[in-house]
């Protein structure tokens, strides 16, 4: 991948999941290895939401950061080609309970229609995924339910859902070379919200990712008596958001050189 035609001049392909997957883990990676090289503190443990739970394995020493590009632009792929036989998307429902949400979806395949809930990232905010199609019909669904939004988001692909089931088998064997048993902490799984610390582990739950909702706001719930702040490195602050109204604990990110100094300052402020 030519990075540095993807992202410094005006192209189509960043639109792509084989090509969005590595370039938002490398300028993540990036980031981290910026804020690491300034001060030297080891994560207590790392996590990420989907795709970030690769940079987190980065972070982690579980994955070089080339191998860890070659792992996303093949996922991106399988992705990418596990729903190019139908029209697939995404939905984000605000305002109603998971108990709710996950209701209306079961009522729905019971009706022929394929629609999962798949993101739980915050109390009242939960993204679905499934058929084009079925989802457009979710939306008034929800919204007679009491969604106080429902509306479907800009995806080609439906993520973390049975759809993807053909992508799992093709990324275990990359997975299996490229893992690695060295985790200078441990990562915090999308699928069970847990930690682990094992290149078995990894092996297991990576695949199971890709066809498992990500229990984002359940993991914040998990750590969050073993920390002392949040750090997210990469482009935007999307988990600056959602952690906002889940923790109490200070949340930090690093996307450029300005919150790299700002972050570095802030931490060092918190160690005094």
């Amino acid at each position: 991948i030519d990075f540095k035609e993807l992202l410094f001049t005006d192209n189509d392909n960043l639109g792509e999941t084989e090509f969005t997957q590595p370039a938002i883990l490398l300028v993540s990676v990036i980031a981290h290895k910026l804020f690491s090289d300034k001060i030297g503190i080891k994560p207590t443990l790392t996590m990420g939401h989907s795709l970030g739970e690769f940079s987190a394995l980065v972070a982690s020493g579980a994955l070089d950061a080339i191998d860890g590009v070659e792992l996303v632009n093949l996922r991106g792929k399988l992705m990418a080609e596990a729903c190019s036989k139908q029209e697939v998307g995404m939905l984000v429902s605000l305002g109603l309970s998971d108990e709710v949400v996950e209701q209306i979806c079961a009522e729905q395949r019971e009706a022929g229609m394929q629609v999962w809930a798949v993101n739980y990232n915050a109390d009242g905010q939960i993204v679905i995924a499934g058929i084009k199609k079925d989802l457009e019909q979710l939306v008034d669904i929800l919204k007679n339910a009491k969604a106080r939004r429902a509306m479907l988001l800009n995806m080609s692909v439906a993520s973390h859902c049975p759809l993807l089931q053909s992508a799992t088998e093709p990324l275990v064997e990359k997975l299996q070379e490229m893992i690695k048993d060295e985790f200078i902490a441990p990562v915090v799984s999308n699928v069970t919200a847990k930690k682990y610390s094992t290149k078995a582990e990894a092996l297991e739950l990576l695949p199971e990712q890709l066809v498992s909702p990500v229990k984002y706001k359940q993991s914040i719930a998990n750590i969050d008596d073993e920390v002392d702040c949040y750090i997210e490195f990469g482009q935007g602050n999307v988990l600056k958001g959602l952690n906002r109204k889940a923790t109490k604990k200070p949340h930090f990110n690093v996307s450029d050189m300005a919150s790299l100094e700002k972050t570095i300052e802030a931490i060092k402020e918190l160690n005094e």
